[in-house]
Parts: C-alpha cells; structure tokens; sequence
C-alpha cells in the first residue's frame, strides 16, 4: 500500500515598509515608537514631508573679539550691526563700545532701531549707536502755568530723561516763575519767552536770568511780560532733577516687544529687569525715547518675573516663571481711558511657566515658549479658558528635558521650524509636517514632527535674505548652507557630519513569534556622492550589515572620486538592498548611518521581509 507524505508549508514571508519619516521621538520606549519616528535621530532633518535627509552643514565667514551676542538690522542697510562681547561693529567698523556682554534684542521704530542688552536700551540710526537716554525726549509736564504754580498737566516725566518742560503763561510784573520741582541738577537751565512774531527767543543763564535750584524757581531780570498771543503761554523753561534709579528702570531691561492700543505695533513693552522682576513699562507712541514714569504694571507676585511676551488676537501675553502661584499668563488689552494709554488685564490662565527668556517664537502662527515640562504653546481657544495645557514637544522631552542650563536656552524661527538652541545642540521643532497628536498628553491637541542637530555652537541666530546664520562664543560668524543637492553642503566647517537614522523595535505580526529575517531594501535620494552603513540589533547588541558607498550614487563631473567612479547619471532614488540572517528574534532594529564628509543622505523608504515560526522563548 503506497504511503502519502504531505510537505509542511513553508512559514507565510511577512514584508514591512516605511515610508513616511516624521521624525524623531526621544520619549516613548523604542517598543513603543511607531514606525514613522526614531528613537535614535541625529542630525537628520525634513526633506520634503514625510521624507528626512541629513543636515545641512555650515561655515565661518567671519570673526570676532569675543562672543557674538546678537545680529540688528535695520531697513535699507546692507550691514547688520554686529554685537560682539562688549562691542558694536558696522561692516567692520567699531561704532559701540559700551555694551553689555550679553545677548541683546531690538526693534525698528522708523528709520531707527532700539536695542536692549540689559545694561543700557540702545539707539541705532545705521551710522552711530547712542544711548537713548542722550537723546531721550523731554516731555511737558505743565501747561498754562501762572509763574507762583497751578496750571494744567499734560505729560508724565520721562524715566529716561531728567529734564521737564514747563509752559507758563507770564504777567506784566511777575520775574519769578517757580518749577513743579525742587532739588534741580546743576545742568543749565534753558529759558524762552515768546516775541511779538511768535518767535521763541532764547534767554541765556545768569545774564537773563538766575535759577535757585534747592527751591525750583527761576527769576528774570525783566518781568516777561503777557502773553504777544491771546491765550497762548509765552514762557518756556526746560530744567533738569535726576531721580535715582528711575533710567535703569529701562537701560536694565532685557526683553521686549512691539504692541499697542487695540494691537498696534506702535509701542516698545520692556521687561526683565532683575530689580523689578514682576514689572513691565510701555513707550510713547513710536516712541521709544519716552517711557513715561506712570506707564508700567505690576503683574502677579513680585517674587515671580516676567518671562516673555506673545501676541494672540489683538491681546498681549505676560508669561510669568515657574515662582508664580495664580497669574502664569496675563492677558492684556490696549485700550484708551480718559484720552490716556492703558492696558488692562482681561483674563490670566494658569499652567506651566516660563523658565527661558530667549525661547519666545512663533511656529505656525502658535506662540512657543520653553517650561520644565517641555516646549508649550498658548493658542487662540485658550485665552477664554481656565487654564492652558498645550506641550508642543512631547516627542522630543525625553531627550531636551535631561538637558542642563535649560534657563539659557535660546530659539530662532526659520522657513517653519522652531529652532531650540542650547548646550551646542539644537531641538527642532517643524511646523510644516502634519501636526501629530500623542494620547500620551491628553490635553494638548497635537505635537510637532520634532529633529534632533548637533555640533551647533550657537549663542544667537538670524537670517538674513533668506539665509541662516549663527553667532558662536568664541567669536565667530557662521552661515549655513542652502544647496542640499551640493555634496560641499555638507560639513561643519570642514568636519564631517554623523547621521543616524534608526528605526524602532520591529515585533512583527505577532510580538510573541519568532522572527528571522531575511532581506532589507533602502531607497536612497539620489546624490552624486552617498554612502549608507546598515546596522542592525540582535538581543540588544549591535552588529554591522553592509556599508555601500556606489549604489546610491549619480554621476557628476563636479564631485568625481575615481575611487567610488559611477557611470550612472540616473537621478531617481537609488535602493539598496541586503540579504539578512537574523534569526528566531522576537524583536529587532536597523540603523542607517551615514558620516561621510561632503555627502548627501537622504531616506525615502525601509522595506524588511521576515517570516514568523514558532513561539519566542
């Protein structure tokens, strides 16, 4: 009797692909990272979404006498003002030479630019820097003044500027004309009495006149007279009385922002001044040489400081440090009251606090800002609510988080990414890819695609027609490269850059199974030079796969390398693939590593084929 043998089916081939890179994610375990992220991304960035690349490099074009603190510029002007250490230059040129050693912020008001580094607020006119406090303007305090008093009031001292104006209206008899103030400075006194022909003539000190400072009166030798015009005031006197401290209420000052009445951007806000940790002083109206002695608010515990400022819908945001216990966010509304500026407080939320003055930004109309918990975000829905809770980056906290000096953070906007700076590392946040929501954090709405750069010995960083520059501590000027297709894109100034890309734990179909393995596929954006190192994860140690330094590469006659010569001028992605043996493992990863000098590396796809057989034991 013939015997039957049946042959047992081989185990079904399984096939993973990845295609769409989001990112890294430094706070979920490995286990737990979905296939779109990283658990291991290093100096990778958003090609195109969903598709990463390595980092751009970058090199130094020029440098300094001390750490760069901040890069101004001013409409018109082909030469930014450079902030080194404690000086200024203008291409090239040494115009300041006073300044704080210390990251410094401005502002253009009109043709000029006003500049706060914490030690004096600045002027820059694109030829000179002055201290404001020179030019500061000096405000009329009383009009239609009889000379023994009265009159009526009209402006505010100015806490930059010791000097006052006072109007008077004068009589046929009257020479002496006393000051609102006493305890004048010894600055001459200047006085004018109007002519005839409308004309104010100037009247000279000691000669015309003698002032008795201790009392605030000047006396004439001739009486003024009455007014030539009806009605109108006929002398003026411009005296001086320094108050103590009341300059370095502004010149102190570290951080600001441009706001007004009903949400113009017609006032200078100025905070961060260490002796007045909770207060904040409002400008003139395009004004910033006049910051009137009442026009400041205290805001929340004096213990707590005003961290930053953000804009959401016509109002403005105080953001307090983590020391507040009620007011973390004071909402403020421009409005007029009684003919006079004020900004009224309209609601506060609570929640996190600020803890970094430099990381205020804007990513995707979102104001960002940095707390120990993470980077947040205060939105449009929130300024009606209790409290707010929008952590923008939980993707990235477990590595940010760990970081020391979190205080001395700093952040740059640049083309849709959120740029955190500290530690010579960079946490990008990018406001171009879908924006993710996490059930890790349930109240906050969505996540960032988050990137990971380092090698970035930046203390400050701006653009400039389009392109990214960076300040360095030792001096030097850096400006990124803008060709990701150029292999010389490629450095950090000469060096190679190392990129990573690895993927999470892959448990297959079914976690408990046993995997092997077989084949690994990797689609490469194509580049004249490109060369990928595979390796992969077997019970938690590493081992190297391939390294493969001609696949992915394209012909071209401006990076020819005789050693690696390709005839291939195909510029479509290029694959790479690789036979594996990895066997019975319940769990593995790939890494895609590239640290070539002067080479491109971009991933659009990961494909793997394995089986599963058997229980894992």
């Amino acid at each position: 009797m013939a015997v039957k043998f049946s042959i047992p089916s081989s185990p079904s081939r399984s096939v993973l692909t990845m295609s769409n890179f989001l990112g890294a994610d430094f706070t979920n375990s490995p286990a737990a990272v979905d296939e779109s992220r990283s658990p291991n991304c290093v100096n990778m960035i958003r090609d195109v979404p969903g598709k990463v690349r390595k980092c751009m490099g970058y090199h130094t074009i020029e440098t300094y006498d001390g750490k760069i603190n901040g890069y101004h510029m001013i409409h018109g002007d082909e030469y930014g003002l450079v902030h080194a250490g404690t000086k200024m230059y203008h291409n090239g040129a040494l115009v300041y030479s006073d300044a704080n050693d210390a990251r410094s912020k401005s502002w253009q008001f009109g043709d000029n630019v006003y500049i706060v580094d914490g030690k004096a607020l600045l002027l820059w006119d694109g030829t000179e820097v002055k201290k404001v406090s020179d030019v500061a303007k000096i405000p009329v305090i009383t009009i239609a003044k009889s000379p023994s008093g009265g009159g009526t009031s009209y402006e505010d001292l100015n806490l930059l500027q010791p000097g006052f104006t006072e109007l008077f209206l004068g009589t046929e008899s009257d020479t002496a004309y006393h000051l609102t103030f006493s305890g004048l400075d010894e600055t001459a006194v200047k006085a004018y009495v109007l002519n005839s022909s409308g004309t104010w003539v100037e009247k000279t000190e000691n000669t015309d006149f003698t002032v008795d400072r201790v009392n605030g009166v000047v006396s004439f030798t001739t009486a003024p007279g009455v007014s030539p015009v009806t009605g109108e005031d006929n002398v003026k006197i411009t005296a001086y009385r320094t108050v103590e401290g009341y300059a370095d209420r502004i010149n102190k000052c570290s951080i600001g922002i441009q706001y007004g009445i009903k949400g113009a951007m017609d006032r200078l806000f100025l905070s961060g001044n260490t002796d007045y940790p909770n207060q904040d002083w409002f400008s003139g109206q395009n004004d910033p040489t006049y910051f009137a002695d009442t026009s400041y608010s205290n805001l929340g515990s004096s213990k707590s400081a005003i961290m930053g400022y953000s804009i959401i819908n016509n109002y403005l945001a105080t953001h307090k440090d983590e020391m507040e216990t009620d007011q973390f966010i004071v909402l403020r509304e421009g409005t007029i009251v009684d003919d006079s500026p004020a900004f009224r407080t309209v609601n506060t939320l609570q929640g996190a606090g600020a803890i970094a003055k430099d990381s205020f930004g804007y990513l995707s109309s979102e104001p960002l800002f940095l707390t120990r918990l993470g980077v947040y975000a205060i939105t449009a829905q929130d300024i009606t609510g209790e409290k707010y809770g929008q952590n923008r980056s939980f993707f990235l906290n477990g590595k940010l988080l760990n970081e020391y000096g979190l205080e001395k953070a700093f952040c740059f906007i640049y083309k849709d990414m959120y740029w955190l700076c500290l530690n010579d590392v960079a946490y990008i946040l990018d406001g171009l890819q879908p924006l993710q929501t996490d059930k890790s954090l349930p109240y906050s709405t969505r996540q960032y695609a988050g990137f990971y750069r380092t090698n970035l010995p930046a203390n400050c960083m701006w653009s400039k027609e389009g392109s990214l520059f960076f300040g360095t501590k030792d001096g030097r000027i850096c400006k990124f490269y803008e060709d990701p297709n150029s292999p010389e894109s490629y450095n950090d100034d000469g060096k190679a850059i190392e990129s990573i890309w690895e993927t999470p734990d892959i448990n297959g179909r079914l976690f408990y199974k046993n995997k092997t393995f077989r084949y690994m596929a990797v689609r490469l954006k194509a580049a004249s030079v490109a060369t990928l190192e595979i390796y992969a994860k077997k019970n938690n140690k590493w081992s190297f796969i391939k390294k493969d330094s001609s696949s992915g590469r394209q012909f071209s006659f401006s990076s020819i390398s005789f050693s690696n010569f390709i005839f291939s001028s195909d510029k479509v992605q290029k694959i790479i693939s690789t036979k594996l043996r990895i066997k019975k493992v319940d769990s593995t990863s790939y890494r895609l590593f590239n640290s070539e000098l002067n080479e491109p590396f971009g991933i659009f796809d990961i494909a793997l084929e394995y089986v599963e057989n058997g229980n894992h034991k």
